[in-house]
């Protein structure tokens, strides 16, 4: 406990050296914050109220962010969106990692025709643009949020699975992984205390980035109305209902497109955050 303490302890104090991942860092407080106020509802309006009488009104005292087509407050419907958005890339991202992770090490640690399998059907998936898979699973499953965050899984699966394969495939020829073997250690036990933390790092760190991705995935899917659905709050979704609007009611598209840009930009910069912090190399140059 007390080498995993120090590791935990070195790791956080990299990280706090990194401007990236102190800005990264504060962004995404701000995130949970935000998505904790819309999930408890602790928002000036209910983000699917309507009122005819505040049709496109502009930001003021009152609302804000100002008011949509519909009278709905949009402050209240961009930090309910942000909590859909994230939850949904949570869920995809999360099932990606568990399923990529799993497939991964066992393919590099197995080897032979798994391996072969694993690869060849990752490289399958890779072979299509992500947006255009996730538009065509998408829409043989359904729109519904747990739908778009399975789509959305599968297409982050194979990375996941490369992050994982690569490590294991250079950690099992290491002496002391022999050495496990030759003493009689499972499988299972050699994959869990030796193989394992090999692959912690990169994967921490390719979270945090496809956690990015996958919120611009959601948006991209909600934006072609493929995604979250009316009258529901979605980043991508408020974007597309305001490309009409935006010459007149500039309010309607800037806040949307500025907390899609204020929450890619936050992962990301704790993914450069992670990576500093993770890295030896970059520690010692």
């Amino acid at each position: 406990m007390r080498r995993k303490d120090k590791i935990v302890k070195g790791g956080l104090h990299y990280y706090l050296q990194s401007t990236s991942g102190i800005i990264g860092a504060i962004l995404l407080l701000f995130m949970v914050v935000a998505s904790l106020c819309a999930a408890f509802g602790w928002l000036p309006h209910n983000p699917l109220d309507q009122n005819v009488d505040e049709v496109l009104k502009g930001p003021s005292g009152k609302y804000w962010f100002g008011t949509d087509q519909f009278g709905r407050d949009i402050f209240s419907r961009t930090f309910d969106g942000m909590r859909r958005s994230l939850t949904i890339s949570i869920v995809a991202v999360s099932i990606a990692t568990l399923v990529g992770v799993t497939l991964g090490i066992l393919g590099g640690y197995l080897g032979k025709w798994f391996d072969l399998l694993i690869t060849r059907l990752s490289d399958a998936v890779f072979a299509f643009p992500a947006i255009l898979l996730a538009l065509a699973i998408v829409s043989s499953l359904g729109n519904s949020w747990v739908d778009t965050a399975l789509s959305i899984a599968i297409v982050y699966t194979p990375i996941f699975i490369r992050v994982a394969r690569g490590p294991v495939l250079t950690a099992k020829e290491m002496d002391y992984i022999k050495v496990s073997r030759i003493l009689g250690y499972s499988s299972p036990r050699i994959l869990i205390k030796h193989i394992l933390p090999n692959v912690t790092a990169p994967i921490v760190v390719q979270i945090a980035l496809s956690l990015s991705w996958a919120i611009l995935t959601e948006s991209g899917l909600s934006f072609l109305g493929l995604g979250t659905q009316p009258p529901d709050a979605s980043l991508g979704l408020m974007v597309a209902d305001a490309q009409s609007l935006a010459a007149f009611a500039w309010w309607t598209l800037a806040f949307p497109s500025l907390f899609i840009t204020i929450v890619v930009v936050g992962l990301n910069l704790v993914g450069d955050g992670l990576r500093d912090a993770m890295d030896p190399a970059r520690r010692n140059s």
